[in-house]
């Protein structure tokens, strides 16, 4: 629903913020007023073209934000989450023109593109105007208008489910072929890769797990260099170097031999201790020295192993073009082309079969959805037909044609082609709307199959522009009965210049231009009951209002109720 539409520097619009209720709202006021403006303020924050014109003279910028209150379900939704945009209680759509036309869109004040904003806001509102229909014009919409009075969208479903596994299982067919059919081409390649990596076998993990060990091993060559160092310098096997153990030997049988004298005797004996200990210390170092290189010597071979490892792996690598980590990967692939090519015939034809069964399951849906089409088509007609006369189109006649499509244009919609044609003269062949009906009589017919599919329609929001134009005294009476059935189960707006339907709305905006210092500015009051009274005479009677045109109003109204 519609709760309010906010408009600011709009042509002959300063600011103005209106609120809608649900029901039918009417906006009526004198031609000229601006009620046109309205409606195209509306459709800015809708999406439709902007221009600078709309700018309002003197200004730098015009801005129009429209809320709307969807149903927790409403399909705008589902676009919202595709665009990964969070949904609120309020759908707040509003457009921003510059002077120079360019324009901004804001969905709940995040920047989009207007082609988003348009489709968000054809799920939220439909205008059926003179000259701009939206709906019943586009015949891309017939069918999905024709389902839903039919309740079809069940089998309509059924249908685009079954059109999914046909082209699901068209594609699995498609790639199964392309790829016998590319391994055909590099067979003798294919097989001589598979059998290379295969006698290479890669594994997950493999390089950093090789690389991991190859430094631990450079490492331990560093140790072993160190270690083997210092047991040199105490193990030198230069004769000309000086052996530390054989030193301290030395020194202390030097000492051995030293000439007794009293005063020297304690401390000759304390050197050799020192000696002593010192010899200890030595072949205790002596001891774990060659114990850590017995320890810490590594496989020789092991260093070597690993490096011609790592070059096989590598140069594989870039034989295939990838990365190390994705060679087993890759010759899981090859194997799996290699044994397509080995099984290719069998697999293409069950895959054949299972395409030739989508499409016949496909066919058999749509086809029961023809046969329902039909059948509702009729119906609809009739319908139509009870409801034409009254809106003074009963010369009009509405044929629901469905023809077959070529089985390229088969859809996710089925295999026809729905298209409402229209004749408004006896004798008249049925056209295309467009080319056959009026503005006013294309709206009117939009009310009567809106009549006919209120209860089914997805867009919550209908909004015409004098579909009473160029009728009056019952006519326009059945256009606001209908307008007001309508509303029962829709939000509807409705710009008229009818007093039969104005009496109709629930909520009445008189749309009316003032002059304020030098500049013409258009205003929308909400009208209470007797002000509405006064509004409707004044449509019925002209500039004078008379007291016989109050009484005409006060009975259209309590007529109406």
């Amino acid at each position: 629903m519609l709760a309010s539409l906010s408009i600011r520097d709009v042509v002959l619009i300063e600011r103005l913020d209106l609120q809608f209720g649900p029901g039918l709202s009417v906006l009526t006021g004198e031609t000229g007023a601006g009620k046109s403006i309205l409606l195209d303020s509306l459709g800015l924050a809708l999406g439709m073209r902007a221009e600078a014109g709309l700018v309002r003279a003197g200004q730098s910028q015009a801005s129009v934000a429209a809320v709307f209150l969807p149903p927790a379900a409403h399909p705008a939704h589902a676009i919202l989450a595709e665009q990964g945009m969070e949904a609120e209680e309020a759908l707040v759509l509003r457009r921003v023109v510059q002077a120079d036309g360019r324009s901004r869109a804001f969905i709940n004040d995040q920047p989009v593109g207007v082609g988003l904003l348009r489709r968000i806001a054809a799920t939220l509102v439909e205008v059926q105007g003179q000259h701009d229909q939206v709906g019943l014009a586009d015949p891309s919409t017939h069918g999905a208008l024709l389902d839903a009075f039919g309740g079809l969208e069940a089998q309509r479903g059924k249908v685009a489910a079954a059109h999914r596994a046909w082209k699901s299982a068209e594609a699995a067919l498609r790639e199964a072929e392309e790829a016998v059919a590319a391994a055909l081409r590099d067979e003798e390649w294919l097989r001589h890769a598979v059998e290379e990596l295969s006698t290479l076998a890669p594994e997950e993990g493999e390089e950093e797990t090789l690389s991991q060990e190859r430094t631990a091993l450079q490492q331990g060559e560093r140790r072993n260099e160190a270690i083997a160092a210092a047991l040199s310098e105490l193990q030198p096997r230069d004769r000309r170097s000086t052996n530390p153990a054989a030193a301290l030997r030395n020194a202390a049988r030097a000492l051995e031999r030293l000439p007794g004298a009293p005063s020297q005797k304690d401390t000759a004996e304390a050197a050799l201790a020192a000696l002593a200990t010192a010899m200890d210390a030595l072949a205790e170092a002596e001891q774990q020295l060659e114990r850590l290189a017995a320890d810490a010597m590594p496989d020789p071979r092991r260093l070597e192993v690993l490096e011609d490892r790592l070059f096989s792996l590598r140069a594989a690598a870039r034989k295939h073009a990838v990365p190390v980590v994705e060679l087993p990967a890759l010759l899981e692939t090859l194997r799996g082309r290699l044994a397509a090519l080995d099984a290719g015939t069998e697999r293409v034809s069950a895959l054949e079969a299972a395409r030739r069964e989508a499409r016949e399951a496909y066919a058999s849906a749509a086809g029961a959805l023809t046969a329902a089409r039909h059948d509702a088509a009729r119906k609809l007609e009739k319908a139509l037909a009870r409801e034409l006369p009254p809106l003074k189109l009963d010369r009009a006649r509405v044929v629901i044609e469905i023809l077959p499509r070529e089985e390229a244009a088969w859809g996710p919609d089925g295999q026809d082609r729905v298209t409402m044609l229209v004749s408004t003269n006896p004798g008249q062949a049925p056209g295309a709307l467009m080319k056959i009906a009026s503005g006013g009589e294309l709206s009117r017919l939009m009310l009567a199959l809106k009549v006919v599919l209120a209860r089914g329609s997805p867009v919550p929001t209908l909004v015409f522009d004098e579909v009473d134009a160029g009728i009056g005294g019952a006519t326009a009476a059945a256009v606001g009965e209908r307008l007001q059935r309508v509303a029962e189960r829709l939000q509807v707006l409705v710009v008229t210049h009818s007093p039969q339907v104005a009496a109709r709305g629930a909520h009445h905006l008189r749309v009316a231009k003032a002059v304020r210092g030098e500049a013409a500015e258009t205003r929308v009051t909400p009208l209470k009951a007797e002000d509405r009274r006064e509004e409707i005479a004044r449509m019925l009677a002209g500039e004078r209002v008379t007291e016989a045109a109050r009484a005409a109003a006060l009975a259209l109204l309590e007529g109406a109720a």
